[in-house]
Order: structure tokens, then C-alpha cells, then sequence
């Protein structure tokens, strides 16, 4: 179902292996202070995809403490069966759900901006149609120009 340029997706249970930080909104709002691009560049240098072989890469936002005020969880990580020997990586299982997904393509890491800057305006206009859960949101990266953020919905 097209909604507007969104989409809502039932989504099937999904493994993602990666590394994680805690972090909240006014902290990644703050010039040099937020941990996200930091946790990437980690998981880049550390983390080999097998991108030829069909693994792609996931960032999990979870452990809502609220709402989008709150602090949360996110993990960078990847859907791959192998996983690296010489890195700790934590697994999150990304359940089965019904999600609102934002889609982008260009030049990251302006589509990351663009598509998480749709998300908050969407739901801080007041009359949006679906309701947020705040329980597991995840962007996905199906190739490198591309991003899709899927945000839990009731």
C-alpha cells in the first residue's frame, strides 16, 4: 500500500550481527558530539560484507527509552551468516511487523538526512495516519546510493 511517497511493508523476522552504541536525538543534533557516524566508521573498518554475495547492511534503533526525545540503542550491522573471528558483535533480532518505510536515493550520507528528517516530520505534524510504536525502527541498505527506513507501526 502507497502512502504519499511512503509505504507500508509487512516485514519477516530478520538476524542482524553488529556493533552498538546508546545514544538520543539532541546528542546526534549537536556538531561533533554524536556517536552514530563514529559507530559506522567502526563497523566499516572492522565488519567485512560480502556485498557480491548478497549480505547488506542494517541499522537497528531499539531500546526506546520514550519517544523521539528519549535515549535508544542502535546498532550498525549486517545480515551475513559468517560472522568476523576477531570482533564482538551483538545479534538483534528485528521481528516480524508491520513498518512504515521512507525510501531515498542520492549520496549518503545526505539520503540517511533527508530520509530521517521525512520520518520526524511525518510524525510530529499531528495528523499523521499511523501511529509510531517506538519498539524497533531500521534503516536498510539495499545498494550503496540507497537507504529505506522502516519504522514500527501499530
Amino acid at each position: 500500500m502507497k502512502v504519499n511517497d511512503m509505504e507500508v511493508k509487512r516485514v519477516s523476522e530478520k538476524v542482524i550481527h553488529g556493533l552498538c552504541t546508546r545514544t538520543d536525538n539532541a546528542t546526534e543534533m549537536t556538531p561533533n558530539k554524536g556517536k552514530i557516524p563514529a559507530l559506522w566508521q567502526r563497523f566499516d573498518e572492522s565488519v567485512p560484507v560480502d556485498y557480491k554475495g548478497g549480505e547488506r547492511v542494517y541499522g537497528v534503533y531499539f531500546d526506546y527509552e520514550t519517544d523521539h526525545t528519549g535515549e535508544f540503542t542502535v546498532l550498525a550491522g549486517f545480515d551475513g551468516k559468517t560472522l568476523p573471528a576477531d570482533v564482538s558483535l551483538q545479534e538483534v533480532i528485528i521481528p516480524a511487523a508491520k513498518y512504515l518505510v521512507f525510501t531515498h536515493k542520492g549520496e549518503m550520507p545526505q539520503i540517511a538526512i533527508d530520509a530521517w528528517t521525512e520520518v520526524w516530520n511525518y510524525f510530529s505534524e499531528g495528523h499523521s495516519e499511523y501511529e509510531r510504536l517506538y519498539s524497533m525502527d531500521f534503516e536498510y541498505y539495499p545498494s550503496a546510493g540507497e537507504i529505506a527506513v522502516h519504522i514500527a507501526i501499530k
